[in-house]
């Protein structure tokens, strides 16, 4: 059950700074995504979301890219905001967020195809 104090606090990802802030799983920035916002509670941290219809991936079910969505974008926020918390740092005193020490993203340079191959099932 989402507390109701959480919806009333920052999220992690409304710490970012603006450079970092258009992703479109969680940036306050981009005005067509999806706003996924991560929060304290206590010890835990808490992903809300609330899908709309046209999320779906078959009826009754959630698209999985946007499950896949949420797992990134809450990650990366919670690393991020429990980094902090480990260096005794406050989020809401230490200055923008920054995506976690060692993690990068790069730019394709190209289109990027995924390939599967569907080996032999052994049946005859």
């Amino acid at each position: 059950m989402i507390r109701y104090y959480m919806m009333n606090q920052k999220a992690f990802q409304d710490y970012y700074p603006d450079e970092l802030s258009h992703c479109y799983g969680c940036g306050r920035l981009n005005e067509h995504g999806l706003k996924i916002r991560s929060y304290w509670d206590g010890q835990e941290a808490v992903a809300v979301l609330e899908p709309m219809p046209y999320h779906i991936g078959i009826p009754g079910y959630v698209y999985g890219g946007l499950i896949a969505s949420v797992i990134d974008c809450h990650c990366i926020g919670t690393a991020s905001a429990a980094a902090l918390r480990a260096e005794g740092r406050n989020i809401e005193t230490s200055g923008p967020l920054s995506i976690c020490h060692g993690l990068s993203a790069r730019r394709l340079s190209a289109p990027h195809a995924d390939r599967s191959h569907i080996g032999d099932s052994g049946k005859s």
